[in-house]
Protein backbone atom coordinates (compact mmCIF):
# COMPACT_ATOMS: atom_id res chain seq x y z
CA UNK A 1 0.00 0.00 0.00
CA UNK A 2 1.42 3.41 -0.97
CA UNK A 3 0.93 6.30 1.41
CA UNK A 4 -1.28 9.24 0.60
CA UNK A 5 1.08 11.75 2.26
CA UNK A 6 4.78 11.63 3.04
CA UNK A 7 4.58 13.70 6.22
CA UNK A 8 2.11 15.37 8.57
CA UNK A 9 3.08 18.69 10.15
CA UNK A 10 1.41 18.92 13.56
CA UNK A 11 1.22 21.77 16.04
CA UNK A 12 1.81 20.90 19.70
CA UNK A 13 -0.24 23.04 22.14
CA UNK A 14 -3.95 22.51 21.68
CA UNK A 15 -3.25 19.50 19.45
CA UNK A 16 -0.83 17.01 20.98
CA UNK A 17 -0.97 18.44 24.48
CA UNK A 18 -3.46 20.64 26.36
CA UNK A 19 -3.07 24.42 26.22
CA UNK A 20 -3.03 24.29 30.02
CA UNK A 21 -0.23 22.76 32.07
CA UNK A 22 -2.16 19.50 32.41
CA UNK A 23 -0.21 16.26 31.88
CA UNK A 24 0.26 15.02 28.35
CA UNK A 25 -1.38 11.75 27.33
CA UNK A 26 1.58 9.36 27.54
CA UNK A 27 -0.38 6.41 26.14
CA UNK A 28 -1.36 8.44 23.10
CA UNK A 29 2.28 9.36 22.47
CA UNK A 30 3.09 5.64 22.56
CA UNK A 31 0.54 5.23 19.75
CA UNK A 32 2.14 8.07 17.77
CA UNK A 33 5.55 6.47 18.23
CA UNK A 34 4.23 3.13 16.96
CA UNK A 35 2.72 4.94 13.95
CA UNK A 36 6.07 6.58 13.12
CA UNK A 37 8.05 3.36 13.54
CA UNK A 38 5.73 1.66 11.05
CA UNK A 39 5.81 4.67 8.71
CA UNK A 40 9.61 4.59 8.63
CA UNK A 41 9.97 0.82 8.40
CA UNK A 42 7.18 0.00 5.95
CA UNK A 43 6.71 3.27 4.08
CA UNK A 44 2.92 2.92 4.02
CA UNK A 45 2.04 5.72 6.47
CA UNK A 46 3.01 9.41 6.65
CA UNK A 47 5.61 10.36 9.24
CA UNK A 48 4.28 12.70 11.93
CA UNK A 49 6.56 15.64 12.65
CA UNK A 50 6.15 18.92 14.52
CA UNK A 51 5.58 22.55 13.56
CA UNK A 52 5.36 24.60 16.74
CA UNK A 53 6.13 27.83 18.52
CA UNK A 54 7.64 25.86 21.40
CA UNK A 55 11.38 26.18 22.18
CA UNK A 56 13.69 23.91 20.23
CA UNK A 57 14.66 21.55 23.11
CA UNK A 58 10.98 20.83 23.83
CA UNK A 59 10.27 20.05 20.17
CA UNK A 60 13.35 17.83 19.92
CA UNK A 61 12.27 15.92 23.04
CA UNK A 62 8.81 15.27 21.60
CA UNK A 63 10.33 14.14 18.29
CA UNK A 64 12.31 11.56 20.22
CA UNK A 65 9.22 10.53 22.19
CA UNK A 66 7.29 10.12 18.93
CA UNK A 67 10.08 8.07 17.28
CA UNK A 68 10.45 10.62 14.50
CA UNK A 69 13.97 9.80 13.33
CA UNK A 70 13.73 10.99 9.72
CA UNK A 71 11.65 14.13 9.15
CA UNK A 72 12.78 17.65 10.19
CA UNK A 73 10.72 19.52 12.79
CA UNK A 74 10.03 23.25 13.09
CA UNK A 75 10.29 25.02 16.43
CA UNK A 76 10.09 28.53 17.87
CA UNK A 77 7.70 29.61 15.12
CA UNK A 78 10.23 28.96 12.36
CA UNK A 79 13.43 30.04 14.11
CA UNK A 80 14.82 26.49 14.23
CA UNK A 81 14.73 23.47 11.94
CA UNK A 82 15.69 20.31 13.79
CA UNK A 83 17.01 17.41 11.72
CA UNK A 84 16.60 14.12 13.61
CA UNK A 85 18.92 12.35 11.15
CA UNK A 86 21.93 14.50 12.00
CA UNK A 87 20.61 15.38 15.48
CA UNK A 88 21.32 19.05 14.78
CA UNK A 89 19.16 22.17 14.91
CA UNK A 90 19.81 25.05 12.51
CA UNK A 91 18.65 28.63 13.04
CA UNK A 92 17.14 30.33 10.00
CA UNK A 93 20.08 32.06 8.26
CA UNK A 94 17.81 35.04 7.59
CA UNK A 95 18.08 35.89 11.31
CA UNK A 96 20.96 38.35 11.49
CA UNK A 97 22.80 39.89 14.43
CA UNK A 98 20.68 43.04 14.16
CA UNK A 99 17.51 40.96 14.51
CA UNK A 100 18.89 39.22 17.60
CA UNK A 101 19.79 42.63 19.05
CA UNK A 102 16.16 43.68 18.59
CA UNK A 103 14.92 40.60 20.42
CA UNK A 104 17.38 41.24 23.25
CA UNK A 105 16.30 44.88 23.49
CA UNK A 106 12.64 43.92 23.63
CA UNK A 107 13.40 41.27 26.25
CA UNK A 108 15.18 43.81 28.46
CA UNK A 109 12.20 46.19 28.17
CA UNK A 110 9.77 43.41 29.08
CA UNK A 111 11.91 42.34 32.04
CA UNK A 112 12.01 45.92 33.30
CA UNK A 113 8.40 46.94 32.71
CA UNK A 114 6.25 43.79 32.57
CA UNK A 115 7.89 41.06 34.64
CA UNK A 116 7.41 43.10 37.86
CA UNK A 117 3.68 43.13 36.99
CA UNK A 118 3.52 39.34 37.02
CA UNK A 119 4.18 38.63 33.34
CA UNK A 120 6.09 35.37 32.79
CA UNK A 121 8.62 35.03 29.94
CA UNK A 122 8.86 31.50 28.54
CA UNK A 123 12.43 30.18 28.94
CA UNK A 124 14.48 28.60 26.19
CA UNK A 125 13.76 30.84 23.22
CA UNK A 126 16.63 32.20 21.12
CA UNK A 127 15.06 34.72 18.72
CA UNK A 128 11.53 35.33 19.95
CA UNK A 129 9.60 36.06 23.15
CA UNK A 130 6.48 34.42 24.58
CA UNK A 131 4.53 35.97 27.45
CA UNK A 132 2.01 34.51 29.89
CA UNK A 133 0.00 35.55 32.94
CA UNK A 134 -2.25 33.42 35.16
CA UNK A 135 -5.11 35.76 34.25
CA UNK A 136 -5.04 35.42 30.48
CA UNK A 137 -6.77 38.73 29.75
CA UNK A 138 -3.98 40.61 31.55
CA UNK A 139 -1.39 39.53 29.00
CA UNK A 140 -3.78 39.90 26.06
CA UNK A 141 -4.47 43.51 27.06
CA UNK A 142 -0.74 44.24 26.68
CA UNK A 143 -0.72 43.55 22.94
CA UNK A 144 -1.37 47.15 21.77
CA UNK A 145 1.34 48.43 24.11
CA UNK A 146 3.83 45.89 22.82
CA UNK A 147 3.08 46.83 19.20
CA UNK A 148 3.56 50.52 20.04
CA UNK A 149 6.82 50.02 21.95
CA UNK A 150 8.33 47.73 19.32
CA UNK A 151 7.53 50.21 16.55
CA UNK A 152 8.90 53.15 18.56
CA UNK A 153 12.16 51.37 19.36
CA UNK A 154 12.60 49.87 15.90
CA UNK A 155 12.52 46.28 17.15
CA UNK A 156 11.40 44.11 14.17
CA UNK A 157 8.84 42.02 16.05
CA UNK A 158 5.23 41.18 15.29
CA UNK A 159 2.76 40.49 18.09
CA UNK A 160 0.24 37.64 17.97
CA UNK A 161 -1.63 35.42 20.40
CA UNK A 162 -2.51 31.82 21.05
CA UNK A 163 -5.16 30.72 23.52
CA UNK A 164 -3.11 31.66 26.58
CA UNK A 165 0.12 33.23 25.31
CA UNK A 166 1.23 36.40 23.54
CA UNK A 167 4.04 35.78 21.06
CA UNK A 168 6.56 38.35 19.92
CA UNK A 169 8.27 36.94 16.83
CA UNK A 170 10.64 38.38 14.24
CA UNK A 171 8.50 39.86 11.50
CA UNK A 172 10.20 37.92 8.70
CA UNK A 173 10.20 34.53 10.47
CA UNK A 174 7.15 32.29 10.85
CA UNK A 175 5.94 28.73 10.67
CA UNK A 176 5.64 29.44 6.96
CA UNK A 177 9.33 30.21 6.53
CA UNK A 178 10.11 27.15 8.61
CA UNK A 179 8.03 24.96 6.30
CA UNK A 180 9.78 26.45 3.25
CA UNK A 181 13.12 25.43 4.80
CA UNK A 182 11.76 21.94 5.50
CA UNK A 183 10.63 21.60 1.88
CA UNK A 184 14.02 22.76 0.58
CA UNK A 185 15.89 20.35 2.86
CA UNK A 186 13.76 17.28 2.17
CA UNK A 187 12.75 17.85 -1.45
CA UNK A 188 9.13 17.28 -0.48
CA UNK A 189 6.33 19.21 -2.23
CA UNK A 190 3.23 20.74 -0.60
CA UNK A 191 1.12 18.08 -2.31
CA UNK A 192 2.94 15.44 -0.26
CA UNK A 193 2.17 17.11 3.07
CA UNK A 194 -0.79 17.21 5.45
CA UNK A 195 -1.15 19.46 8.48
CA UNK A 196 -2.89 19.73 11.84
CA UNK A 197 -3.35 22.93 13.86
CA UNK A 198 -5.63 24.81 16.20
CA UNK A 199 -4.84 28.56 16.22
CA UNK A 200 -4.56 31.28 13.54
CA UNK A 201 -0.75 30.96 13.44
CA UNK A 202 -1.39 27.52 11.92
CA UNK A 203 -2.77 29.18 8.79
CA UNK A 204 0.87 29.06 7.69
CA UNK A 205 0.59 25.28 7.75
CA UNK A 206 -2.79 25.33 5.97
CA UNK A 207 -1.30 27.39 3.13
CA UNK A 208 1.54 24.92 2.49
CA UNK A 209 -0.08 21.50 2.64
CA UNK A 210 -2.61 19.67 0.49
CA UNK A 211 -4.80 18.48 3.37
CA UNK A 212 -5.41 20.32 6.65
CA UNK A 213 -7.40 19.26 9.70
CA UNK A 214 -8.24 20.61 13.16
CA UNK A 215 -9.30 19.20 16.52
CA UNK A 216 -12.67 20.43 17.82
CA UNK A 217 -11.02 23.04 20.08
CA UNK A 218 -9.53 24.93 17.11
CA UNK A 219 -10.25 28.60 16.50
CA UNK A 220 -13.35 29.20 14.33
CA UNK A 221 -11.38 31.03 11.63
CA UNK A 222 -9.09 28.02 11.27
CA UNK A 223 -11.94 25.50 11.23
CA UNK A 224 -13.45 27.45 8.34
CA UNK A 225 -10.36 26.69 6.24
CA UNK A 226 -9.92 23.06 7.25
CA UNK A 227 -10.58 20.06 5.04
CA UNK A 228 -11.70 18.15 8.12
CA UNK A 229 -12.64 19.16 11.68
CA UNK A 230 -12.60 16.36 14.22
CA UNK A 231 -15.46 16.09 16.72
CA UNK A 232 -12.81 15.42 19.36
CA UNK A 233 -10.45 17.87 21.05
CA UNK A 234 -6.66 18.00 21.37
CA UNK A 235 -4.87 14.61 21.23
CA UNK A 236 -8.11 12.64 20.78
CA UNK A 237 -8.79 14.86 17.78
CA UNK A 238 -5.31 14.27 16.38
CA UNK A 239 -5.70 10.50 16.66
CA UNK A 240 -9.09 10.74 14.93
CA UNK A 241 -7.54 12.87 12.17
CA UNK A 242 -4.70 10.38 11.73
CA UNK A 243 -7.19 7.55 11.35
CA UNK A 244 -9.03 9.44 8.59
CA UNK A 245 -5.81 10.43 6.80
CA UNK A 246 -4.57 6.85 6.68
CA UNK A 247 -7.80 5.04 5.77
Amino acid sequence: MSRRFEAILCDIDGCLIPESGAPLDAEAFVRLAAHNRRAIAAGDLPVITLCSGRPQPFVEALCRLMSNTVCPAISEMGVWLFDPVTERAAMDPAILSAHKDGVRGATRWIEEHLVPRGIFVQPGKAASISLWHPETQVVMDLMPTLVEVFAREGWPLRVSRTVQWVNCDLAHISKGTGIERLLAKTGLKPGQLAGIGDTPTDLAIRDRVSFFACPSNAAPELKAKADYVSPFKEMDGVLDILARMTM
